[in-house]
């Protein structure tokens, strides 16, 4: 199934020549901590003009302004100035806003610009002849003191010099249009935005060529130094590519895209297989039980799973608990299940930037009743009677640990000054939501949960609880909870990949289809894996399987904070202890949100 956004063209408007370019954050591969595109000492605009952001964009540390870079349409500039910025190594400011540029370029952090809504990429060839268009292109690069060429210096051989900088003052912008005279409306449409950053140091800023040598910032600030920011921009005709799908040669030149096709593609298909022989197995052994019974004297005692039926419903230890975690998965299972599905459909694509988090977090706060509704019922099936505790752990306990993990990342953010720190604003509209909509909307599903009748039990639970006897090592609690989440984490596992590449490598997610076709089999294995193994537990005549049937699907979670730490240390390049903090911290509200959904 390939799922390609495809958006309708807008109604014809008049024609506009200015074209505006806007700047995002900037972010690293080697950082967790984004940047504003006014922390570093970059041409800035002197009219700023920024863009309503959603609540996605906020918390996801998106800060998008105007910039100087102004164009008109079909008019070609060469070698036009920005700016320029003088630094004094007796100027402590100076000095300190050089350091940070140092800095910037050390951890290659990534310039992200915006036209007409669509990311200014970088394309480049890689190997095999393959061409790899990159939504973003460095501040510059390093060679280290031992004369190590990193990142973006392997393109150019001049980029030699040990323990210098080489600044990317210069870009090379390709904007190309459609012309609609096929399709009845006059105006041209932007289709593509494409760059090549260049280095080159500009000696006379009234006389300049763009041609030279690179532009040079040793590792020891010790003499004056001037950096001048140029572009050059040119326009093509491009009538073979539509406004519709201009996104398209974005996600087809992603890195590991053909890869990530075949991995999703095999993935589906063994995990489907893999599904065929657990009901199957469960089925082959009831027939067969039934048919040795017809030859068995003793074929009318009870047996197995039978002899607990006076103790299989009874009531779990920490039921209190047991509900609060079945309402909150309700949510989170609810939530999940419409956001991609709306995904699938395209309306969340990568052109409506935050969409996909404004989502989930709208649907959050407004599926309260859910929540509340299951975990009251079965509060009350359990027998429990302190229903005001119930209601309030439902509503407080899980989110109040996400928001205070998020909030002590947070607090790291801003000490760092980095653009991902939630604004004070932000931080109370969030809490309004919480306690304005989602606490009163799970009191109302409280309220009707509570009305309704305990579900009925088919048999009568027994005074005196039965003896459980003695466990194989299989049967016991633990060996069948770990074994229970393997198969579930096995279902994902490829898919969690490219997730998390999404997540910190800064790399577009687009395969909603492949996602959601996961996320069902991801059900149904969750699903048949706890149904089997719980059977087996009941065949042993150990009748706790309330918590068991909860935790045999959910300690997928733990895997998948396993997969997290092997990913960090294996995939990743995150330097630093603030990076570090805020990638587990991160990382721990992923699993307790899995944990709950899996459960």
């Amino acid at each position: 199934l390939e799922f390609s956004y495809v958006s309708s063209p807008p109604p014809p408007s008049p024609f506009q020549s200015l074209i505006e370019l806007f700047v995002n954050r900037l972010d690293s591969v080697e950082s967790v901590l984004p940047y504003e595109y006014d922390a570093f000492d970059f041409c800035q605009d002197t009219e700023e003009k920024r863009p309503s952001e959603n609540l996605g964009q906020v918390l996801f540390g998106e800060r998008i302004a105007s910039s100087p870079y102004k164009f008109t349409f079909n008019k070609a500039e060469t070698c036009k100035k920005v700016c320029t910025r003088s630094y004094d190594p007796e100027n402590n400011v100076d000095k300190n806003k050089l350091a940070f540029l140092k800095k910037g370029m050390q951890l290659n952090y990534q310039h992200h610009w915006i036209i007409d809504n669509m990311p200014v990429t970088w394309c480049y060839d890689v190997e095999d002849g393959q061409k790899y268009c990159n939504p973003g292109f460095p501040i510059g690069c390093f060679v280290t003191p031992d004369g190590r060429v990193k990142d973006a210096c392997v393109i150019n051989s001049e980029f030699n010099k040990k323990n210098t900088f080489y600044l990317f003052n210069h870009v090379d912008i390709t904007i190309m249009y459609h012309k609609g005279k096929d399709e009845n409306w006059p105006d041209a449409r932007l289709v593509m935005a494409r760059l090549r950053p260049q280095s080159y140091k500009h000696t006379d800023e009234n006389n300049l060529s763009c041609e030279g040598p690179p532009m040079e910032i040793p590792g020891e600030f010790n003499s004056k130094l001037n950096l001048i920011y140029t572009y050059s921009v040119t326009f093509e005709e491009k009538n073979n590519i539509k406004w519709a799908s201009r996104w398209d040669y974005i996600l087809e030149s992603m890195p590991h895209t053909n890869i990530q096709w075949f991995r999703c593609k095999t993935s589906i298909i063994n995990n489907a297989l893999a599904l065929v022989p657990l009901p199957k197995f469960a089925l082959f052994k009831n027939v067969v039980a039934k048919v040795l019974s017809c030859y068995l004297e003793d074929a009318q005692e009870e047996f197995g799973w039978k002899l607990v039926h006076g103790d299989v419903f009874r009531p779990p230890r920490k039921g209190m608990l047991l509900s609060v975690f079945l309402g909150q998965g309700t949510q989170i299972f609810i939530m999940t299940f419409i956001t991609l599905f709306l995904a699938c459909l395209g309306f969340l694509s990568p052109a409506n930037r935050g969409a996909l988090m404004t989502c989930a977090v709208v649907l959050w706060v407004l599926l309260g009743t859910p929540a509340g509704y299951v975990s009251a019922r079965m509060y009350k099936t359990f027998r429990g009677e302190k229903w005001k505790t119930n209601v309030l752990l439902t509503a407080l306990l899980c989110p109040g640990i996400v928001f205070a993990d998020f909030f002590i990342m947070n607090l790291i953010l801003w000490v760092k000054g980095s653009s991902a720190a939630i604004p004070f604003g932000t931080l109370v509209a969030i809490l309004a939501m919480w306690f304005g909509i989602s606490v009163p909307l799970t009191f109302v599903g409280a309220y009707f949960g509570f009305k309704e009748k305990p579900i009925e039990h088919p048999v009568r639970t027994n005074q005196i609880p039965r003896q459980i006897p003695e466990q194989s090592f299989f049967t016991k609690p633990l060996p069948g909870i770990i074994m229970g989440g393997i198969l579930p984490f096995g279902c994902i596992f490829i898919q969690l990949f490219f997730i998390l590449n999404s997540i910190w490598s800064h790399q577009m997610y687009y395969m909603f289809g492949f996602l959601f076709l996961v996320f069902i089999i991801l059900l149904i294995t969750c699903s048949e894996a706890t149904v089997l193994l719980c059977y087996f537990h009941l065949c042993a005549e150990d009748y706790h399987w309330w918590w068991r049937s909860f935790l045999t699907s959910s300690f997928t979670a733990v895997y998948l904070f396993i997969y997290a730490v092997h990913y960090f240390f294996s995939k990743l390049q995150i330097t630093g202890t603030a990076s570090t903090i805020l990638y587990f911290g991160y990382t721990l509200i992923m699993v307790l949100i899995f944990f709950l959904f899996t459960g």
